[in-house]
C-alpha cells in the first residue's frame, strides 16, 4: 500500500492544539478513497475504505506506526466477487467506536451503489478491540430488500439503529436477541427528495442517471431522547427513541410521531457532541455547518479542502476528523468520469467537546 502518509498519529490523543482553534490539520493522506474514521478512548485510529475495485484495496485499517493495516485481520478484508459473504466484509459503509468500546462496521450488503446484494452480505459486524477478533455477527438479511444499501448505525441502550439508503427506511436492531425492525419504510423523511448536489453540480451515475441515497446520516442525542436522521441530499428529521423502541406502536402511529427538525443540504457526514450540536458537512458549498439542539443552523467554517467531507468523528481530544473523501469526483457518482485528486486526506479541527459514541 504506498502511497500513504501519516501525519502525526500521535497527536489525535495530544490536547498541545487546543490553544490554536480554528486550524485544519491533516492527519492522514493516502490513495486510499478513505470515507470514515473513529477512534478508541486510547486513540486507536480506524479507517474506513471504498475500494475502487472490489478486493483491490482493504476496507477497514487500523493506522499504526505510520501504517495503515488491514483490520481486524487481512482474511476478513480478502473478499471477491463470487465469495460468500457471511464472515467477510463485502461493502463497509462505516464504522464507529461504539458505547461499549467495541469496533462496530456496517455491511452495505453489496460491492458498490446500485450493485446486487451478496448471500451474507447485509450485516452488522462487533469487533472486540482488545483482542482485535470479531466477537459477533448480526445478520440483517430479514430486514433488508432487494435494493437494499445499509448506510450506518447508531446506538441507544441494547438497540442500534440502522438507515437504509437504497430501500429507504430505517432498521432497529435489538442487540441482545439479534431482532429487526423495519421502520418508517418509504416514509417522507428517509426518501431523498432533492438532488444530490456537490461542487455546484448534481451527482450522476456512470450512465447519466440522477445519484439517488435515501436515508443516509444518523445521530442520537446524548441524552439517548432523540434520533436525528436525514437522506443524504438533505432535509434532517427526528424521532423521540421512545417511539422508535416500541415495538408495538403501528407505523401510522410511529410516523405521526416524525419532526421536521432543520433544513440541510446535501451532505457526506455528520457528528454530534456532548452538547447535543450536530456537525454537518455542506458537499455543495465545501463547508462544516452547526445546528444547535434548538435548531438554529450556522456554519463553523467553509474550506476549499473540504470536497465530500464523509462520516465524521469527534474524537476524546475536542477535534472533530474530517475526511475529505472526493467521492462525488469518483466515476460512480460522476458520470462515469474519475476526476479525483491525489491523495485523499483525513484532517481534524479543534472543536474543543467530546463527541457522543
Amino acid at each position: 500500500m504506498s502511497g500513504m502518509r501519516v501525519t502525526d498519529p500521535g497527536a489525535l490523543t495530544d490536547k498541545a492544539g487546543a490553544e490554536s482553534p480554528g486550524k485544519l490539520e491533516p492527519v492522514f493522506s493516502s490513495t486510499l478513497v478513505v470515507n470514515g474514521a473513529t477512534t478508541t478512548t486510547t486513540g486507536r485510529l480506524f479507517l474506513v475504505v471504498q475500494p475502487a475495485e472490489p478486493g483491490t484495496t482493504p476496507q477497514v485499517v487500523e493506522v499504526r506506526e505510520g501504517k495503515a493495516l488491514p483490520y481486524p485481520d487481512e482474511r476478513y478484508n480478502a473478499w471477491k466477487p463470487g465469495m460468500d459473504g457471511h464472515d467477510r466484509f463485502v461493502g463497509v459503509n462505516s464504522i464507529r467506536v461504539g458505547p461499549d468500546g467495541a469496533l462496530w462496521a456496517v455491511d452495505r450488503g453489496s460491492p458498490g451503489l446500485g450493485e446486487d446484494s451478496v448471500p451474507g452480505g447485509f450485516k452488522l459486524i462487533r469487533i472486540d478491540v482488545f483482542t482485535n477478533s470479531v466477537e459477533r455477527i448480526y445478520d440483517l438479511e430479514s430486514v433488508c430488500r432487494q435494493w437494499s444499501f445499509v448506510d450506518d448505525v447508531r446506538f441507544h441502550g441494547t438497540n442500534a439503529y440502522l438507515t437504509d439508503a437504497g430501500a429507504p427506511g430505517l432498521i432497529v436492531l435489538d442487540l441482545t436477541t439479534g431482532r429487526g425492525r423495519r421502520v418508517l419504510e418509504g416514509h417522507p423523511s428517509t426518501v431523498a427528495q432533492f438532488p444530490l448536489m456537490a461542487e455546484g453540480k448534481p451527482l450522476r451515475t456512470e450512465t447519466g442517471s440522477p445519484v439517488t441515497i435515501h436515508a443516509d446520516q444518523l445521530e442520537v442525542s446524548p441524552d439517548g431522547a432523540w434520533l436525528y436522521y436525514q437522506p443524504c441530499c438533505g432535509g434532517l428529521s427526528r424521532i423521540a427513541t421512545r417511539y422508535l423502541d416500541d415495538p408495538d406502536l403501528s407505523q401510522a402511529d410511529l410516523a405521526s410521531h416524525v419532526e421536521h427538525f432543520a433544513n440541510t443540504p446535501s451532505t457526506g457526514g455528520t457528528a454530534i457532541d456532548e452538547r447535543g450540536t450536530i456537525y454537518l458537512s455542506d458537499t455543495d458549498a465545501k463547508r462544516i455547518i452547526t445546528i444547535s439542539p434548538e435548531g438554529a443552523v450556522s456554519t463553523l467554517f467553509a474550506d476549499p479542502r473540504l470536497i465530500w467531507v464523509d462520516a465524521m468523528w469527534i474524537d476524546d481530544a475536542g477535534y472533530l476528523l474530517l475526511p475529505a473523501a472526493q467521492l462525488n469526483r469518483t466515476a460512480g457518482l460522476n458520470g462515469g468520469t474519475d476526476t479525483v485528486e491525489q491523495p485523499i486526506t483525513l484532517n481534524r479541527y479543534y472543536i474543543g467537546q467530546r463527541g457522543v459514541r
